[in-house]
């Protein structure tokens, strides 16, 4: 029987790919740079099924296309960088794969908090570059973390998983959200409306899909509210930041600094940003663990399987 043919966007870890081998055709050999736009439809016209990642725009210039395709398996929980109404119009099924980074994207957005508050990366650089006097009373004082209030923008998994972990700071949390959420024994969430949040946390994490609804969400009004000793974590999605606006607050001193995972123009972060000793940048880790990443990868292959069987997707996303 010939093998169902497979066009993946981008390397996968190795496991991933040794789950692949023998059981799908694949119409090239991935690399960890981005496909052109040509590959990126060549891939699409050829392919039975697709794995792609959050970069790739699949638009509907793309899904023009796609004539074979019968599955596009988004190797991420968003689903923001397929135009879903044009590949549900054409009978292809989108997934996506829920649940398995929430952990490690918690994870990530509490190293980002901690390495804000208590100045990690500034001190590494200290010590490395030789720099370091030796102890003083006065030296990098930062900012405690235990009892501060934190505040979530958007209770789903992830932003659940977050105030989870603050139980072990003993901080109390507030929560802005489409629905109420059940607190777990022995602490308390109170939801509250978003600016209310902005006016009364000491650290902020957002946690919301990006939608046009949340472009650019915290803008400099949402921004002017905080305290200028709060700090802002974004570990989800860039636009969801004015970055623009950020940078001036930060310059300003409006807050006291930014944590960020993500940025509106990836993998292009603005120069103030880069230039402020208050932010910690990563390189979009939200998810870089190496089980997190394989068990991503297998999730899409165990969608793929059940659809060209003709039996329904597990991880079907269906709105936008």
């Amino acid at each position: 029987m010939e093998r169902p043919t497979l066009y993946i966007t981008r390397l996968l870890p190795q496991p991933v790919l040794d789950a692949i081998s023998g059981q799908y055709r694949l119409l090239a050999e991935p690399t960890d740079l981005p496909p052109t736009e040509e590959a990126l439809r060549r891939g699409f016209a050829e392919a039975q099924a697709v794995i792609c990642t959050l970069t790739d725009r699949i638009d509907a210039t793309v899904l023009s296309h796609a004539t074979k395709l019968k599955i596009i398996a988004n190797y991420a929980v968003g689903y923001n960088n397929i135009d879903l109404p044009t590949a549900t119009q054409r009978g292809i099924i989108v997934t996506n794969t829920p649940d398995v980074l929430t952990d490690a994207t918690a994870d990530l957005t509490w190293a980002l908090l901690l390495a804000l508050a208590r100045r990690v990366v500034e001190g590494d650089t200290w010590v490395r570059t030789g720099r370091w006097p030796g102890w003083t009373p006065t030296q990098m004082l930062g900012a405690d973390v235990s009892r501060k209030t934190l505040g979530i923008i958007g209770m789903g998994r992830i932003g659940q998983a977050v105030a989870q972990r603050a139980a072990g700071f003993r901080m109390p949390v507030i929560y802005e959200g489409r629905h109420s959420v059940s607190s777990p024994p022995g602490v308390s969430w109170t939801r509250r409306p978003l600016d209310e949040v902005l006016v009364e946390s000491d650290f902020v994490s957002l946690h919301v899909p990006l939608t046009e609804a949340t472009r650019h969400l915290i803008d400099r009004r949402k921004l002017a509210l905080m305290k200028p000793t709060a700090f802002l974590i974004n570990t989800l999605r860039g636009p969801v930041i004015d970055e623009a606006a950020l940078v001036s607050a930060l310059e300003a001193k409006t807050i006291a600094g930014a944590g960020l995972d993500v940025y509106e123009q990836e993998p292009v972060v603005s120069v103030g940003l880069i230039s402020l000793p208050n932010v910690v940048l990563l390189p979009h880790l939200g998810s870089a663990t190496l089980e997190t990443r394989v068990r991503m990868g297998l999730i899409c292959l165990d969608n793929i399987a059940v659809v060209l069987g003709g039996r329904p997707a597990p991880n079907r996303v269906t709105k936008t």
